[in-house]
């Protein structure tokens, strides 16, 4: 039994794949989905004079940040156009890469 739980457990980390954390996001797919955002935000979300560095910030808090846009919590008129294109996914997919950089 003991085996058949390692194997599956062995699996399930395969079939997740490289780039990708359990709250679903994906590396790849965030990094380009960034290339709107690096027109402010920098191409390695480095940050600007007009917007804030990304690189290195927490997973969980770039994420929140994009849903308090999107719902009109967080006030920034180019930040709530933006955010109010994206989807769950694609919100999980731009804080995971965002939060991998340096």
């Amino acid at each position: 039994m003991k085996n058949k739980i390692l194997m599956f457990t062995v699996l399930c980390a395969f079939f997740i794949g490289a780039g990708e954390s359990m709250a679903g996001g994906n590396i790849k797919a965030g990094k380009i989905k960034s290339s709107t955002c690096a027109t402010c935000h920098g191409s390695t979300g480095q940050g600007s004079a007009d917007a804030p560095k990304l690189a290195g910030l927490d997973e969980a808090y770039i994420k929140k940040q994009l849903e308090d846009f999107k719902s009109g919590a967080r006030k920034n008129k180019m930040m709530n156009m933006f955010s109010g294109n994206l989807d769950h996914m694609d919100m999980a997919d731009l804080a995971l890469y965002y939060s991998s950089l340096k």
